[in-house]
């Protein structure tokens, strides 16, 4: 328990303090009108308080990630939570901060437009791409995920619960973003607040289970996986929305268009990665702890984290408590898969530049959406969540080198995002010259030398192209 609440404390002192530093870093300007007003249009860009919309946000980037994520990385051990903690204040709540401020700054663009304007037109063809594909990913994950727990809880068919979601989804993509998203965030909220906050204190207070039972300090730092899969890199491609997530960048922009003052940023953005954070902590604490460590984890899990969260809920909470529990957990991917629907809708808008203010046309772009959707959805879910893992993590390197391409091109100190980018590049080359079934199964060593050797040669690469290169749009100067 000790060992858990220093790892909470150290989110909430970085927000304060490291989250204080990038802000300044950026430069916030009070009395610059943010997109909510200055492009206002009833359907997208809505101004809302500080405290909705940082719901929302927390909300949106919260989906099955920090709860499936940890599950899936606490097989490691305790090293997960380290993870989770260091990744978290360094470079997830710093990637979540500049790719919402950023496109506060930018008439509350979406990624691709962000990378292409501080990286190139490559750069933003490249994130087009990509960040549908991520898009249509997250949402049939978080698709199958809820539907998955609905149909064990209630007994009913996956496929009705499947249909139900995707009707849903269907609706909060194309109706204006105050009108349910706004109405129905606030009793998720507390869903989720219950879920959190009951899963804990059941297990501090449980006599059955006790928080992180036999571990040691030597256990951070070695490889206690039951199934052999390397801590380096596969680790931090697992735990991917409890630490750093890409997914969170193409969610900022929703958020970027609702806020009212530049200055609630660090609470919207970072402290809502920093609230997903504890999120992951929880859950993952709980995997390790319900199942009496790894092996036990391993076992319970059989393949599915879905039956942790069951499980352990109902073990925790009883029958009531752990059904409220599990709806908490279900209404996370949900909130999430909504708005990645959106922000594909969006961003293919910006593509094509589709004004999206009359209904028709959302239709045009969100129906082709739903229908490819629909087909991902007959893939196996283990086989979806790998390419998400991998994609996701990829679009976040994208996003933290334009962080670090926009510090560079203003002279300020770059290092923040550079940092971080170059840790989680090196991570993503090196498991994908790693893996078999997703790259190109070379050994681990030769493809860690080579992650670095071409993190290195980006890295330098950015610096020389982008440094002192202020290429800021004229409104962002007023």
């Amino acid at each position: 328990m000790t060992w858990f609440l220093l790892c909470v404390g150290l989110l909430l002192g970085g927000y304060f303090i490291y989250g204080t530093f990038v802000e300044k870093i950026f430069g916030i300007k009070r009395e610059r009108q943010t997109p909510a007003f200055t492009q206002g249009d009833g359907v997208d860009f809505v101004p809302m308080s500080k405290g909705k919309v940082y719901l929302i946000q927390l909300l949106n980037i919260a989906g099955v990630g920090p709860i499936f994520g940890p599950i899936l990385g606490a097989l490691y051990g305790p090293a997960a939570m380290l993870w989770i903690v260091l990744g978290c204040i360094f470079a997830g709540a710093v990637h979540d901060y500049f790719s919402g401020m950023l496109s506060v700054r930018n008439g509350g663009q979406s990624v691709p437009n962000l990378a292409g304007k501080y990286l190139g037109r490559g750069a933003k063809n490249f994130m087009n791409v990509f960040a549908i594909v991520l898009l249509l990913l997250v949402g049939v994950v978080f698709i199958s995920a809820p539907a998955g727990l609905l149909a064990k809880l209630t007994g009913v068919s996956l496929s009705v619960f499947v249909g139900v979601i995707f009707v849903y989804y269907l609706l909060a993509t194309i109706v204006p973003v105050d009108k349910i998203i706004g109405r129905l965030y606030p009793f998720f909220g507390a869903l989720l607040i219950f879920m959190s906050v009951g899963l804990t204190v059941a297990l501090a207070l449980s006599s059955e289970h006790s928080m992180l039972p036999g571990f040691e300090v030597g256990d951070f730092f070695q490889n206690l996986n039951p199934n052999d899969m390397p801590l380096w890199p596969a680790l931090f491609i697992t735990i991917a929305c409890g630490a750093v997530s890409g997914f969170h960048a193409t969610q900022s922009p929703l958020m970027a268009r609702c806020v009212e003052n530049e200055s609630n940023g660090r609470f919207v953005f970072y402290g809502a990665m920093i609230g997903e954070g504890i999120i992951a902590l929880i859950w993952c604490a709980i995997a390790l702890s319900f199942f009496g460590g790894v092996e036990g984890l391993n076992t319970g899990m059989a393949g599915n984290p879905a039956n942790v969260v069951y499980d352990a809920s109902t073990g925790l909470l009883g029958a009531v408590g752990g059904f409220m529990a599990v709806l908490g957990v279900i209404v996370l991917p949900i909130t999430s898969g909504d708005t990645a629907f959106r922000s594909a809708r969006l961003i293919l808008a910006e593509y094509f530049n589709l004004p999206q203010t009359q209904l028709p046309r959302r239709l045009l772009l969100a129906i082709p959406l739903f229908i490819v959707g629909a087909m991902l959805t007959q893939v196996d879910f283990g086989i979806i969540w790998r390419y998400f893992g991998v994609a996701n993590q990829a679009t976040a390197v994208m996003m933290l080198w334009t962080a670090a391409a926009y510090l560079l091109r203003h002279n300020k100190l770059h290092w923040i995002a550079t940092i971080p980018a170059m840790f989680m590049t090196t991570v993503v080359i090196s498991f994908l010259l790693n893996s078999a079934t997703l790259g190109a199964g070379l050994p681990m060593t030769l493809s860690t030398v080579a992650g670095i050797v071409l993190t290195l040669a980006i890295t330098a690469l950015v610096i020389t192209k982008t440094k002192g290169k202020d290429v800021e749009l004229q409104a962002e100067k007023a």
